[in-house]
Formats: structure tokens, sequence, C-alpha cells
């Protein structure tokens, strides 16, 4: 179980390669994942994070395989969502009087969860540290709102490892643990995916933190987050596209979004697609239907890009419900200086756009006034339209 993060490190999580869905059902795992704790043994033994409960028996079996968990001096808990906490109560019943450092936050976390305000708690917040031997301290540095009110990182000096908890990682298994040995292709795309989907709402506060870490002068060599990768190879890689990301991010792409009935606000979305393609050819267009594609891989399109369009035929005075969920998500995200167009069909009434209209501008994006609405089926004529249309997103 336990493997070399480096000296006295190592890590002691669960790469899952069956699991498919995070959150709930709410984001969508197309790799594995992992849930990554680690065991630092100087002249302290401290456990940082758990594994979440379904595993709790074979995560504690392990560790008892490996230390005798009376040595366990304390534990780090830097975020109480289950997937860190879960086998935490498993745990505490073999050794109950353990302390538990962790922020004023996870605290009220830990307690509304697993009922257990008994437990040893040492609230600490940023700059706090504890020494653990062998000339070797933990600072802990809070990360509030990323993406918990109770999130925290935790720093080990000597061994300059940052134990970053859910900032920098990605819902990715990497069987050799770290940043080196994974497909660099698809350790790209799940990062983004991740910050796309989990972190974007708090992107005003990610620029602020990366700010202050920077500000503290501790030298990196590894990132140890919570889940994926262990960035070893150039650690700073990932503060440096987090940096990137939080800044309003976009790269010349516009993404077509839509649902449809009978076809017609598909033919719509695809001419428009071909319309931007030939005004811009350099843009990076690409085409979704929402009840056909991944909704947090449509997300990650959206977040590259510069400008999308969203389409849907008018339903019951309405859009179709597809897309009202998509939007309700869209809106979660709060995605800063984007463009949006609607476009769609109708037979009867036609009030779709203007739901699209006024749920894109909810969301935050900045709708141009040019839209395209299609009485029926549409016939060359109408497709003509859609020229103006890809003009003002382009």
């Amino acid at each position: 179980m336990k493997r070399t993060v480096k000296n006295n490190v190592s890590w002691i999580g669960r790469i899952d390669w069956e699991l498919k869905t995070f959150h709930g059902d709410d984001y969508s795992i197309n790799h594995g994942s992992s849930q990554n704790a680690y065991l630092i043994e100087e002249g302290k033994t401290v456990l940082i994070d758990t594994i979440w409960k379904p595993y709790e028996k074979e995560f504690r079996d392990n560790l008892e395989k490996e230390i005798d968990l009376s040595q366990i001096d304390f534990i780090v808990i830097n975020h109480g969502e289950v997937d860190h906490s879960g086998s935490l109560p498993y745990l505490m019943e073999k050794i109950p009087n353990t302390p538990i450092y962790c922020t004023a936050n996870a605290v009220k976390s830990l307690v509304g969860q697993y009922h257990h305000p008994e437990w040893n708690y040492q609230v600490v917040k940023t700059g706090d540290s504890v020494d653990i031997g062998n000339n070797k301290k933990l600072v802990f540095v809070e990360m509030r709102m990323l993406h918990w009110p109770d999130s925290m990182a935790t720093y080990l000096t000597g061994d300059n490892i940052l134990f970053s908890n859910d900032a920098f990682g990605q819902h990715y298994g990497v069987e050799e643990l770290f940043n080196d040995k994974a497909d660099q292709c698809l350790l790209a795309e799940e990062a983004m995916k991740y910050y796309a989907n989990i972190l974007t709402p708090f992107s005003p506060l990610v620029k602020r933190k990366i700010e202050e870490i920077v500000k503290l002068n501790l030298p990196i060599d590894i990132i140890a987050p919570s889940h994926g990768a262990i960035w070893r190879d150039n650690p700073l890689q990932i503060v440096e596209k987090y940096a990137a990301w939080s800044d309003a991010y976009q790269e010349d792409q516009i993404t077509i979004i839509y649902d449809t009935m009978w076809d017609a606000t598909k033919k719509l979305a695809h001419e428009l697609a071909s319309r931007i393609q030939a005004l811009s050819p350099d843009t990076v267009v690409k085409v979704f239907n929402i009840s056909q594609t991944d909704k947090n891989d449509i997300m990650t399109q959206v977040f590259k890009s510069r400008a999308i369009a969203l389409g849907s035929p008018t339903v019951g005075k309405s859009i179709l419900s597809s897309v009202g969920g998509w939007l309700h998500f869209l809106s979660e995200l709060q995605f800063r200086n984007k463009k949006a167009a609607v476009f769609g069909s109708y037979g009867w009434s036609g009030e779709g756009n203007t739901v699209l209209r006024e749920e894109l501008t909810k969301a935050g994006f900045s709708v141009v006034e040019s839209e395209v609405k299609i009485n029926w089926t549409p016939t060359e004529e109408h497709l003509e339209q859609m020229q103006t249309l890809a003009q003002a997103l382009v």
C-alpha cells in the first residue's frame, strides 16, 4: 500500500479505476480517479487526510500493515468533504484521542457529518505551524472556498512538499502516481476539466490565494493534491495554469450548444458552425448536442471559449428541459468576459429565444443583439440569416 513520494513521505491512498461519477452524478469521470492520503514518518508520525467511506476498512487495514496506529501522533484533515475524511470515523475507533489539525470551519464540517464533538480538534489558521522533528515542520495555509469554506493546504518544510488538497488536482487515475508518468494530453485535459467544472466560480479567490502563497516564499519541489497525479516534474506548471485559468480565461474558440426536437434547431446549429469557420478559419468551432454529450465535457469547452451560441426550440412557451437544466449548471459556474448568441426554431408561439437570452444574461454572458428565430423547418433563405449571427460572434 505505502508508496514513496519523497524521503519519509508516502502515498497511502486509493486509485479507483471503476469510478464513473463524482459529487453524486454531477461530475463525470472518464479515466479513473484517486483519493490521495499521505503518511509522514519523521520524529512524529502524521497522517494527512483519509479516503472516503466505502473503502474505510480497506484503508485502515492497509494502514495497520504499515504502522502501529497508536504511533500516529496526529492527523491533518485539509478538508472535511467525505472523499477526504470518510474513513476518519472508522480510524478513530482505534485511536479516539489522536489530535486532528484542521481549520475552525472544518471542525463544523466534521462534527456536522460524523457527530463526534468529543474528538481532539486542534484549530489552525494560515501561518500556524507544528514541529514534527528532524528539523522539519508543517505549515498550514487556509484555502477558504477552494472549494469549501473549510479547505486548507499543508506545507512540509525540508522536503518542500505542498499538500494542496483539492487545488491543483484532477479526477484522473495514474497508476505510477506522478505527473511525469502520466499521459500528458489526458493530464492537461483532466486538470482543465477539474478547474472548469469545480473551481471556476471561485476564480477571483484562486487568483488572490496564488498571490498569497507566492508571498510566503516557500520553495516547492512537489505539489501533492488529493486527487490525481502528484506534481513532481516542474510542479509550478500547474500553478501557472491556475493563474491563467483564474483570469477570465479564453482561447480563440466558439462553442455551439443546442438541443432539438425534429432537427430544425440542429440544422441551424451546424449552419452557424460552417459560417463561423468560413469567416474565421483560425477560430476553433465545436458543436455539441446537450442530450448526447456529457455536460462536464461541454462546460470545459465553454471554459475555453471566447463566445458561445445556444439553441433550443420553443416548447410550452419556454425551452427544452435539457437546455434549461444545462443553463442552471452554466449559471452556477459564473463564467466571465464571454459573449453569447441565441437561436432556435418554433411552431406556434416562439418564446424560446427570449428565455435563452434572459438566462444567459443572468449567467453573466454578454448576449449579442442579433438572433435567429425560425418558424417551422428552415429553408435556404432562413439559413442565410445565420450569417449575421456568425458575424456578430466573430
